[in-house]
């Protein structure tokens, strides 16, 4: 019979349990550690459990008239008597992998059942308790998917026990900041003596931190039961760590069960403790970490702030790349539009600054400057503080705790990278964020954003003459200087990647982000072209786009404005060059055209860069090695990937674009209305932050397999922000994915994750 298997006693009041792999595969959580301190020989109370499947055919059998699971269901609640042969008075207990709130509270007290058929009368006090228990584990089917049968419905467990005799103590088996072993008190009480031995098989049995009860009797303690307790992250790596040396767990287990997610939290401040403050406002939390200072409403007050050494918060109602320098001067970022893949949570990841977006109850007055967050009113000079962690915003400066990071992390990062497949890249264009990858381990660059470089004022201001002027001396000399400012830059990046591999996308945004928007700007641009600016005017309404996002843009750039190709790869070329000089590395350079759509435009773009290759003065060690691509970001080219693929080394799914054309949604005023779409379930998950595995993920497989079915040697990258989703990665190493590409501080968390994945 076998539903009387799934009644059985975990700590018996006499003897030992000897549980078969069936009943230990039912085991979660208090029941889990209640067998194991048992087994380990420690002092328990008495417990058996039950599982629903078990519960339930023990009512079948009551309402049929049956008797056989219930004569089961006796012996097994015996058990719990001692010697002297009394029924204890007990206890009935939830026991669920992970806790939830709405779970039943301990039942004590309960009077042991005066017959057999009162047993399993839900009338009476013992049934009921037991019924109740059931009951509380509700709808939430989280509670019971997984591939162990304790995972499952039927599956769900209660434990019933004796009470123990003695007074109630707790304590902790690790401190939960620090992660050193225990016993660790509670709320400022001292651990009860004779803890210590409970701590060590505790610990190895359920690998988290634990907030254990016992009972304080005449002959010691006695274990009774045991709840997760709060643990910081570096706490959790620190303990890791140990379990490894104390051959608790192999490293290999040390990487399964480390959570990657939290990994993101050791590498930016965070708040202290916010206390009894409740924000004024939240908005997404889209790049992680807490900041505080004074509000500011322009780069350029920004810069002036960081040049007396204050810390600042730039407050706006949405970034472009005109304050991009505001940005990098900034400490933190708020904003009252976007979502996770808008400009400000993109830049904010890269350079590594806390962001809050969309928040929209934040009202900005530049004129007046002073900005309304919720009910209150702040003018520049005020302090807030946000957190990118949650999307928090406080009022104030609140204290923070400055990462620290020991060599727990590094050591469970090496454990990582060798049960790895697939590289991990960064995203980045700067010196500094190059540096940062590279801290973390990144195995290359696989999207540096060329028209990022060009964001300084006066680059900027070469750019816009070069798109502007239609005089074609202006044009040049513009170019000439945009490629002597890019070669310092890409000399620079191949020089610190030392051989590593570096992916440049080509310019991707529509022309009007980089075109003045404000008076000011619009008559200072119109002076230094030798234009009215009414002529201006006109020149900039010409090239306004209604829906830029799918206009001029990408690969459409470099063939209608074929300068800014050639700038880009004169550029790249002398950077090669100039790299290759100071190291004896090769320089290895891969080239991917954006926003495609045929292959038509694949080809046209591949025949101007291999004859500006033939005609460049490089290293045929960098020549070799060069490699040209795509970005496969729209479906159209996802569903042609076979003839595509022929024309190129590597795909590179851009999967931000790929989900907002595939969906058709603006990913910039998608926050707007996805929450409304989650909260009522149309939406699970909100598809900017984990990848729409059965949609966008169905066109990046089939474009895979297509592309790679045309060409066997097509290497496959993923460099949209999916690429830092633990979730999205765990589904892009299932796929032939060579290498994902995700901004710096989420490196560490691409390497967990991937490390975490069967090898297909």
């Amino acid at each position: 019979m076998t539903l009387a298997l799934e009644m059985f006693a975990l700590a018996p009041a006499a003897g030992k349990a000897n549980l078969s792999h069936l009943q230990q595969s039912l085991l979660a959580g208090k029941s889990r550690w209640l067998y194991a301190a048992a087994e380990a020989g420690l002092p328990t109370v008495p417990t058996i459990a039950i599982t629903r499947a078990a519960w339930e055919g023990l009512q079948d059998e009551r309402r049929t008239g049956g008797d056989r699971l219930r004569a089961h269901w006796v012996a097994t609640l015996f058990r719990l008597v001692g010697r002297d042969g009394r029924p204890p008075q007990l206890v009935v207990r939830t026991s669920a992998e992970h806790h939830s709130t709405g779970l039943m509270p301990a039942r004590i007290g309960i009077p042991a059942p005066a017959s057999e058929a009162e047993s399993v009368n839900p009338q009476k006090p013992l049934a009921r308790a037991i019924a109740d228990a059931f009951l509380s584990y509700g709808s939430d089917a989280s509670l019971w998917q997984g591939r162990e049968k304790s995972a499952t419905r039927a599956g769900q467990i209660v434990i019933v026990q004796a009470v123990a005799e003695g007074r109630m103590a707790q304590f902790f088996t690790r401190d939960g900041v620090t992660g050193a072993l225990g016993p660790v008190g509670v709320k400022g009480v001292r651990a009860p003596e004779g803890a210590a031995r409970f701590v060590r098989p505790l610990d190895a049995a359920a690998g988290q931190v634990l907030c254990c009860t016992v009972a304080v009797g005449s002959t010691g303690l006695t274990f009774i039961s045991a709840r997760p307790g709060p643990s910081t992250p570096g706490a959790d790596l620190e303990a890791a760590v140990d379990r490894v040396s104390g051959k608790v767990w192999t490293e290999a287990e040390a990487v399964a069960r480390t959570d990657p997610s939290r990994l993101s939290l050791l590498l930016h401040p965070r708040l202290r403790s916010a206390g009894e403050r409740a924000p004024i406002a939240t908005g997404l939390g889209v790049s992680p970490g807490a900041a505080s200072g004074v509000i500011v409403f322009t780069s350029d007050d920004a810069a002036r702030i960081k040049a007396r050494g204050r810390h600042c918060i730039l407050v706006v109602t949405e970034t472009g790349p005109a304050e991009i320098q505001g940005m990098k001067a900034a400490t933190g970022i708020l904003t009252a539009r976007g979502g996770m893949t808008s400009h400000a949570a993109v830049i904010a990841r890269i350079i590594g600054r806390p962001c809050v977006a969309g928040v929209r109850s934040l009202d900005v007055d530049v004129a007046e400057m002073t900005c309304r967050i919720g009910e209150r009113t702040f003018r520049a000079g005020d302090r807030i503080t946000i957190d990118g962690s949650d999307g928090s915003v406080y009022p104030d400066a609140l204290p923070l705790t400055q990462p620290h990071i020991g060599g727990a992390i590094g050591k469970l990062l090496g454990w990582s990278d060798a049960s790895r497949r697939i590289d991990v890249r960064a995203n980045a264009e700067t010196l500094e964020a190059v540096s940062t990858a590279l801290s973390f381990g990144a195995q290359g660059i696989g999207l540096a954003r060329s028209e990022h470089m060009l964001l300084s004022e006066e680059r900027l201001v070469a750019l816009r003459r070069l798109i502007l002027s239609e005089d074609e001396n202006d044009r040049k000399a513009a170019l000439n200087g945009l490629v002597d400012y890019q070669t310092g830059d890409y000399s620079g990046i191949f020089s610190a990647m030392r051989g590593k591999p570096v992916c440049v996308r080509l310019f991707d945004p529509p022309l009007h982000e980089f075109l003045p928007r404000s008076e000011e700007d619009i008559d200072a641009i119109a002076s230094s072209l030798g234009l009215a600016p009414r002529a201006l005017r006109q020149r900039l309404e010409r090239i306004e786009e209604v829906n830029p996002m799918l206009g001029h843009r990408g690969v459409r750039l470099a063939i209608t404005f074929p300068e800014i190709l050639e700038m880009q790869m004169q550029a790249l070329f002398a950077g090669v060059r100039e790299a290759s000089r100071q190291q004896d590395e090769p320089v290895i350079l891969e080239v991917m055209v954006p926003f495609v759509s045929t292959v038509s435009e694949v080809r046209f773009i591949r025949e101007k860069v291999f004859a500006l290759l033939r005609a460049a003065d490089i290293p045929h060690s960098a020549r070799e090695k060069f490699q040209f691509g795509t970005m496969i970001e729209l479906p159209r080219a996802a569903l042609r990937a076979g003839e595509i693929a022929q024309a190129v080394d590597f795909f590179s799914f851009g999967t931000n674009d790929l989900t907002q054309t595939t969906y058709g949604i603006s990913r910039d005023d998608a926050p707007a209305f996805l929450a409304a779409y989650q909260r009522t379930g149309l939406y699970e998950l909100d598809p900017f932050v984990s990848l729409d595995e059965r949609g966008v993920g169905e066109l990046i497989s089939l474009a895979i397999e297509r592309g790679k079915r045309a060409n066997p040697n097509l290497k496959i990258g993923i460099c949209g922000e999916h690429a830092g989703d633990p979730a999205s990665l765990r589904f892009f190493a299932g796929l032939a994915v060579d290498y994902v590409s995700c901004s710096p501080y989420r490196v560490p968390v691409a390497r967990l994750t991937l490390a975490q994945q069967p090898h297909s």
